[in-house]
């Protein structure tokens, strides 16, 4: 959605966002961007999404976490988020959910994490049965060649 580069010859920084985004995913990620500018230190190697860049991150979005810019069905998720921040807001299918009810021009499809236990979906024309829910991700089973997956539980299906 967004993406943060330094370039060491000339020590500039950019910051880029996806300018198909909603107006609330567009500013967090917009802050997850920053967050990446402002611990960025050439010097030190630092974990991209490390403890360094979790505290920025929370620091910059605080000010922001309010009914002011955020409605209440963001904003609630947005804030649990924000209590441990992960690499994107696509790995928690909560505030995906919530901040994808806000798309312009986009069909709300089901995401695999509303698919029942022992439901037939179907992702990129091939058929699957989801088997067992995990943290992030479901266990399934391709019908066609009986072998099982990991799917994200916020990828799409019908």
């Amino acid at each position: 959605m967004g993406d943060y580069r330094y370039d060491p010859r000339d020590r500039s920084h950019q910051v880029s966002v996806n300018t198909d985004l909603n107006q609330y995913q567009f500013l967090i990620t917009y802050v997850h961007e920053v967050a990446h500018r402002r611990v960025h230190d050439p010097k030190r190697r630092l974990k991209p999404h490390g403890d360094h860049w979790k505290l920025a991150f929370r620091n910059l979005m605080l000010p922001l976490l309010n009914e002011a810019v955020f409605p209440d069905d963001v904003l609630r998720p947005l804030a649990r988020h924000m209590k441990n921040p992960k690499a994107s807001t696509a790995t928690d299918p909560v505030l995906l959910k919530a901040v994808s009810a806000y798309d312009l021009n986009k069909v709300q499809g089901k995401t695999l994490n509303e698919v029942a236990l022992g439901e037939v979906f179907e992702l990129r024309k091939r058929k699957f049965k989801k088997l067992e829910t995990k943290r992030t991700r479901a266990l399934c089973l391709d019908l066609s060649n009986n072998r099982r997956y990991l799917i994200s539980l916020v990828a799409e299906v019908e």
